[in-house]
């Protein structure tokens, strides 16, 4: 049954029916003396601890309350380590196994019963704040380092974070230094609305093939009303158009973590500095750490979890090439300031602004046709490189092309070409940045004229356009363009394809 093609309901349906050893069911009751907590059961693999390939998220995790009543929590625990085993056999499982060339006879599994981080809130159990750090930053912002690391940070259960959710993102080095929460507009768009709770009431009788089948998705105002925002938020007054550190009535709680960060309430950013650096030490690795921690509001102090390390082995991040040792003219592009980390081998097309007889004054026409194409883009499901003179993305459109994110969400590059009379400083709008960073697109700044990076714009210039408009030229080949980026040394290059 497991190697089937059955669907995954009926897989689990199987493992649930299976039966568990018997000397086991002493040893959970054992174990449930002691542990009085909610318990997560999730996998530990051999091929998810691998240091060559990435293999992580891939199986499920469950969590389960604590209940008084014994025999109905030893039964929902074995239904979760029946459901971690038989995650190994769904069908996402198999196509990840295949697509990273293993043999599931070759994984071996254990399962791990860790007791959850948090605390109690009525019928709700989640802790304070729960977290990824990685040891490498490929978006480093202002004085940052790509070494010193990077941190999403969130209330409520990990898997809001694991789930893309809109996260807190800082570096563990500039703590003060918090990008979605240095501008009004943006800390109140970009920070986080709903966050993830344990459901203590669900006793998994609709045990299922999802694993949060028994967790709830909770607005932040629940927390507040739960009394679980004390360090976590700040207080947006709407009469003085200001964001106030700490818990005031009325006005939004905005989830800053500004006690925490800023006047270090508890010294989160320190510990995660040694985590991260003792964690790559032994790992002789970049690391990715998840983890947890839980205030005390009435003692005013806090506790801190690991929950789980593992390599960086991310395919996409692992760059050993020397890319300044790509000859100049195999190059299309490249940039000794590019932000971004990869190789990218499935884009076939540049869009880029015709430089002759340029000028900003038309920057506001150049968006309405980029927009226009971002559009087909989307709709045939294709990226694009774009590329273009002076700030994407800028509100004054004297500094660059006035593109909204929404204008340009299929490319997969974007690029920043200086002209010999059009120079600006490249800057990286707050909003801009966000979506760079959440969609890993690459970001390169070059000026030619000045030997900062090549830009062969003559290449292109004799390449049959797809379409041509009276300001831009869209190229497509027929062959991939490969797009590389090495986060550390914050170069990058897009080679010539194959003609």
């Amino acid at each position: 049954v497991a190697l089937s093609d059955m669907d995954d309901d009926m897989i689990l349906r199987y493992f649930l029916k299976a039966k568990l050893p018997d000397g086991l069911v002493d040893d959970f009751l054992t174990f449930m003396d002691v542990v009085k907590s909610p318990i997560a059961i999730r996998s530990s693999s051999l091929l998810e601890d691998s240091h060559y390939q990435p293999f992580a998220g891939i199986y499920n995790t469950y969590m389960i309350p604590y209940l008084d009543d014994k025999y109905e929590m030893l039964r929902m625990l074995s239904d979760s380590i029946k459901g971690v085993y038989a995650s190994v056999y769904f069908k996402d499982s198999k196509a990840y196994m295949q697509a990273t060339s293993n043999v599931i006879d070759q994984e071996k599994m254990a399962v791990i019963l860790q007791e959850v981080v948090g605390t109690q809130y009525g019928d709700k159990y989640y802790p304070s704040m729960s977290g990824v750090a990685r040891s490498l930053n490929y978006y480093p912002i202002g004085n940052e380092k790509p070494e010193e690391g990077t941190v999403n940070l969130a209330l409520g259960l990990g898997k809001y974070i694991v789930d893309g959710g809109m996260t807190l993102r800082f570096s563990p080095y500039h703590p003060n230094q918090v990008l979605q929460t240095s501008e009004l507009d943006i800390a109140l768009k970009e920070t986080q609305t709903r966050f993830y709770a344990l459901d203590l009431k669900n006793a998994g009788q609709d045990f299922s093939i999802d694993d949060g089948f028994n967790l709830l998705k909770c607005h932040v105002k629940e927390a507040e009303s739960d009394g679980s925002l004390q360090y976590i938020a700040s207080t947006f007054d709407p009469y003085d158009q200001v964001i106030r550190d700490g818990l005031y009535p009325g006005g939004r709680k905005v989830i800053t973590f500004a006690n925490i960060l800023q006047h270090d309430v508890f010294p989160l950013a320190r510990i995660l500095r040694l985590v991260l650096k003792y964690g790559e030490m032994e790992m002789r690795r970049p690391v990715e750490i998840e983890f947890a921690a839980n205030m005390d509001h009435d003692s005013r102090s806090g506790a801190f979890y690991l929950l789980q390390i593992r390599p960086i082995v991310d395919c996409k991040e692992v760059i050993d090439e020397d890319l300044s040792a790509i000859p100049d003219e195999e190059t299309l592009f490249r940039s000794e300031n590019s932000l971004g980390n990869g190789i990218m081998n499935d884009v076939y097309d540049v869009v880029y602004v015709k430089t002759d007889n340029y000028s900003a004054s038309n920057n506001q026409f150049i968006a309405y046709e980029i927009e226009k194409l971002n559009k087909q883009f989307l709709a045939e499901g294709r990226n694009y490189v774009l590329v273009g003179p002076g700030r994407w993305g800028s509100s004054d459109t004297w500094l660059g092309i006035p593109v909204k994110w929404p204008h340009i969400s299929a490319a997969k590059v974007i690029i920043e070409a200086g002209l010999t009379n059009y120079r600006v400083d490249p800057s990286q709008g707050t909003h801009f940045f966000q979506n760079l960073t959440s969609f890993g697109v690459g970001y390169f700044t070059i000026n030619a004229f000045i030997n900062e990076g090549v830009y062969d714009q003559e290449f292109l210039n004799i390449q049959p356009a797809v379409t041509e408009t009276k300001f831009l030229r869209h190229v497509r080949f027929a062959n991939p363009l490969v797009i590389k980026m090495d986060g550390r040394k914050k170069q990058g290059v897009v080679l010539k394809p194959l003609l």
